[in-house]
This record gives C-alpha cells, structure tokens and sequence, in this order.
C-alpha cells in the first residue's frame, strides 16, 4: 500500500492502488455530470483508444457510479471495448465523489503549455509523419500553434519565402551563414570582409541566414539537420 497523508484518505486504500476489469455495463454514468462531451470529443477519446489502448482506469464506486472518466466510457463503444480497467473510491462519502468529479476535471485544466515546446514537439511529430490529429487539438488550432515555428530555432518549410537563384551578401563586421534547404551545401563567409556571391541553390530550396560574430551556434531546420556548435571553424573569422 501506498504512503499515504490527509485525513481524508488516512486508513483507506488509495483506488490506484488496484486496477480492476470490469464489464462497461456495470458502469453507471452520472445523471448530473455537468462536463460535456461533444460526438466529436467521442470520435478523437476512441480514436486515441484504438491507437494507444486504454491508459488511464475509469474511477467509479463501488456500486460502479462513474466518478472520473465519463468521456472514456462513452467512448469506448465506438472502439469495440466491451470491458476496461477501473479503479474503485472505496470508502468515499457522496460529498467526496461529488466533489472529484469537479476536481478531477478543473484541477486539470489549470495547467498551461509552454508554446516554444509544444511547437518543438509537434513539429518533431509532424516530420516524423505522426498523425497529429490523435493529439485532440481541433484543427485550426493546430495550425495557430504550427505557424510559429521557427521563432525558437525551427522553420517551416510552408512559411519560409523561396530562395532566390543568386544570393549576395555584403560584407560587414558580422559572419553569415547560409544554411539551404534542399541545396545540398552549406556556405560560410571565409572572413568579415569577404563577400558571398552566386550561391546557387535550386528553384525550390529553402534558407534561414544565421548571422554570428564569433561562432557557429545550433541551428535546427525543419528537415531535421543540426549544425554542430563550435568556436571559429578553419577559415572562418571575425
């Protein structure tokens, strides 16, 4: 058994601490859940279900009252579940049950995204071929959050402007570096005076110039490359 504190839960079981399987018609949903689930919240829980399996047991009494997991219940039908882990509030009071069903809902949505690693990590899945859709974000929000990157680092090759044929670049105190999309090449100025001229690149690359005084620094493209941080590389100086 679990280390447990509060007064509440103080000589009780946790429910966590046994997972059970129990048929879903000895579940009985909560006539007076004030959380709503749309047809198509259904459709993405059961989808997430058929991709993943069932991850999280449904909360319920012991009489098998739903306390937690309303949305997972309804759900599971459409995944052809007949029968799913439960955990069980053994001991709870009414007030208690009626009270975690709110909790269990508000307490969770309290929480926030930091937007530079969500980009980050539905970037990754996106290259990778991930179907994003399994995540639950709706659709143009998706893309809200997607039109993003490349503020931290990451580019979109969709919002990246073509490359022109020819690229010249003046000479100026600071390095730049030409990082192409597709160019197959990488092209670094070989000194702070020194120009870069007729950097040829095909019709479809795509480029972030990184200026740099002194160094190189990790650059991540949105093909996945990295260009290995490093002080002064031969030929380079400032």
């Amino acid at each position: 058994m679990s280390e447990q504190s509060g007064s509440a839960s103080a000589g009780r079981p946790w429910p966590a601490d046994r997972v059970e399987r129990w048929p879903i018609e000895r579940l009985i949903p909560y006539a007076n859940n004030p959380r709503l689930h749309s047809e198509a919240d259904l459709d993405k829980i059961s989808a997430s279900i058929l991709n993943w399996g069932w991850t999280m047991p449904v909360l319920v009494d012991e009489e098998g009252n739903v306390v937690a997991g309303h949305g997972r219940v309804a759900a599971a039908p459409r995944a052809g579940v007949t029968s799913i882990p439960v955990i069980v509030a053994r001991g709870w009071s009414e007030e208690e049950k009626q009270a975690y069903r709110l909790a269990d809902n508000e307490l969770a949505a309290r929480g926030s995204w930091d937007l530079d690693l969500l980009r980050s990590e539905l970037g990754d899945l996106k290259f990778s071929g991930f179907d994003l859709d399994l995540i639950g974000f709706e659709p143009d929000r998706l893309d809200e959050i997607l039109k993003g990157l490349g503020s931290s680092g990451l580019s979109d090759p969709d919002s990246v402007p073509d490359v022109p044929e020819y690229v010249s670049v003046r000479p100026g105190p600071r390095q730049v570096i030409l990082l192409g999309h597709g160019a197959h090449s990488m092209t670094a100025s070989r000194s702070a005076t020194s120009w870069l001229s007729k950097a040829r690149t095909s019709s479809r690359a795509r480029a972030s110039a990184y200026r740099h005084s002194r160094s190189w620094r990790c650059a991540r493209s949105a093909c996945g490359r990295r260009a290995m941080t490093r002080s002064s590389p031969p030929g380079m100086r400032s």
